[in-house]
């Protein structure tokens, strides 16, 4: 039995893609970028601060990395607290060492928690981004559109609030999202966010009334998929991210500018055993002056602004 002739026909089918989130096109086939003073790479050097509730809702999906035993599952939930007590100072005290300026993912929940880390983080300078209300409230397919609008809202606005920063991007927890959270963010004054990984430079994003960016938030050289998720050694994760470097900076000499988007997590390389791992890769990233260090919100200001140009 052969079949309808219509059963090869697909109304969106086209050249690229066949949604209208973003244009396709290839990446060296795009306009060459050059970051501030000539660098061939741009660093997005991001520290995600995390809150996990001891009673998650796992709605719907249990959080990676969140409590895994029966509750109250007292080990995991310290060890992630560990984080934002003591592996955060270690953090800072690395990236101070090596003149590394951070962009800071900031779950809501944590300013209102912890206040005295909240202040610390602010007192510093640099950017903050919000990282959702918690890491177990969760943007997915088939929430309640009213439900999840109100949640962005309360999640940036309350950030804003605490922290008195403008709050320009967002990163989903666990980087999911609904096909309306972009819409909520633009609606809520968000210009980009971290949580689509397909690409190694910016690039902008219909959002239905409003247009964001993606600022690809790498996932490959995240310590947390690495370590827990891939189960490769301290040693490994710092290999894999000097490798990640030394190609993109080659091919942005070749092709132009170039983004390298480093995600950590102080419960992780915050360890005693780890810290040591973070130096090396921060001194290697550094020593050789060919990296634009600078928060994502400078980054995507530089890349939007030669868009822009004649």
């Amino acid at each position: 039995m052969s079949l309808e002739d219509n059963y090869l026909e697909y109304p969106h089918r086209r050249y690229g893609y066949d949604h209208d989130y973003y244009a396709w096109s290839m990446l060296h086939q795009r306009p060459r970028i050059t970051w501030p003073g000539g660098k061939p790479l741009a660093l997005w050097l991001n520290v995600s601060v995390q809150f996990f509730p001891l009673n998650q809702r796992g709605v719907p999906f249990k959080v990676p990395n969140g409590m895994t035993m029966p509750y109250p599952d007292l080990r995991h939930f310290s060890l992630r607290e560990y984080g934002n007590r003591v592996g955060i100072y270690r953090i800072l005290k690395a990236l101070d060492r090596y003149g590394a300026t951070p962009t800071f993912a900031i779950n809501t929940q944590v300013a209102e928690r912890v206040p005295y880390l909240r202040d610390r983080l602010v007192e510093r300078g640099n950017e903050i981004l919000c990282h959702g209300w918690n890491m177990d409230h969760l943007h997915y397919g088939g929430q309640d559109p009213d439900e999840e609008a109100a949640l962005v809202q309360r999640a940036v606005g309350r950030l804003r609030d605490l922290t008195g920063q403008a709050i320009r991007g967002w990163l989903s927890p666990a980087k999911v999202h609904s096909p309306g959270t972009p819409r909520f963010l633009a609606e809520n004054d968000i210009q980009w966010f971290g949580d689509w990984v397909n690409d190694d430079m910016p690039y902008p994003f219909n959002a239905g009334p409003g247009q964001l960016y993606v600022l690809p938030l790498s996932t490959e050289l995240e310590d947390q998929f690495i370590l827990c998720n891939n189960l490769h050694s301290e040693i490994s994760w710092a290999q894999q991210v000097r490798d990640a470097f030394d190609f993109l900076l080659e091919e942005a000499r070749e092709q132009g500018g170039r983004l390298l988007a480093l995600n950590i997590h102080p419960w992780l390389l915050g360890q005693p055993h780890r810290i040591r791992y973070l130096e090396e890769v921060l001194e290697y990233i550094t020593c050789g002056g060919h990296v634009w260090n600078a928060p994502a919100g400078e980054i995507l200001d530089s890349f939007r602004n030669q868009q822009q140009e004649p």
